[in-house]
């Protein structure tokens, strides 16, 4: 059993303010060099170094290096749900910031978490799911139904490579910003990658926020069958159906569903 000592040590690098700021940047996916975390942690180079030589140590980030430069990303999905689990509860601690500015309701829109979507977005994206019958999420994990196989892999993912891990194949992440749900694991993870291989989002520079892209709009309505007032509020359950001849773009690589 880990000890609290070992507890109180890795609470104490994540607690430093520009510790945090860097982690929270790390939250996004991407590798960052230690220049942009500077800029997101609002400190100099050289005391950068030193704090992700500390988290580096304590096995919360790793480094790749390419050439003359090093790359740094959050080390494990555990330390990822770990930093998540700080931003829910400190969303629910006390109002010490000024109003929301706009940056912050893209956040609240759309956004990476780690490896997968968060946000508005992601909420009516689970709902989608769970409402036409595809997946049944609850209690931190999910289960794809067999009508949810055939819709997977008429999207374009491959399921059969996904279950060959040994990472959950679906589970939940409570959204900070929402409050509910979202889609986490591998196939949130798989669903990301799918939505920016076909243009429906991007990302955006310097921040977690994702741009819905005009092909996104359209195809995320169709095919997931969105409520037109998703951006307004978290929707509710959805009792959707696919349709034939929604525009669900080609499979990149072969699946095989389970008839």
């Amino acid at each position: 059993m880990v000890s609290g000592n070992t507890i109180a040590e890795v609470a104490s690098l994540i607690g430093d303010a520009a510790r945090a700021n860097m982690l929270s940047a790390l939250m996004g996916g991407q590798a960052l060099t230690a220049g942009e975390l500077a800029r997101h942690a609002g400190v100099t180079a050289q005391t950068t170094s030193g704090h992700l030589g500390k988290l580096a140590q304590a096995r919360l980030i790793e480094v790749e290096k390419q050439g003359r430069h090093r790359y740094y990303r959050l080390a494990s999905p555990e330390v990822a749900h770990a930093i998540h689990a700080l931003m829910a509860v400190a969303a629910d601690g006390p109002k010490r910031h000024h109003p929301v500015g706009p940056k912050d309701e893209a956040l609240r829109l759309a956004r990476t978490c780690y490896d997968h979507m968060a946000g508005r977005l992601a909420i009516a994206l689970a709902d989608a799911l769970t409402g036409s019958g595809y997946m049944l999420l609850g209690d931190g994990a999910g289960l794809i139904t067999d009508e949810g196989r055939r819709f997977f892999c008429d999207f374009g993912i491959d399921l059969e490579q996904l279950t060959r891990s040994k990472r959950p194949l679906c589970r939940t992440c409570l959204d900070w910003s929402e409050r509910r749900p979202h889609l986490a694991g591998q196939m949130g993870a798989a669903l990301l990658d799918r939505a920016l291989g076909v243009g429906w989002i991007s990302r955006r520079e310097e921040t977690r926020a994702l741009r819905i892209t005009r092909a996104g709009e359209i195809g995320f309505a169709e095919t997931f069958r969105l409520p037109s007032d998703w951006r307004i509020a978290p929707s509710g359950t959805l009792m959707v159906r696919r349709l034939p001849g929604s525009s669900i773009p080609a499979a990149g690589t072969a699946c095989r569903s389970q008839d």
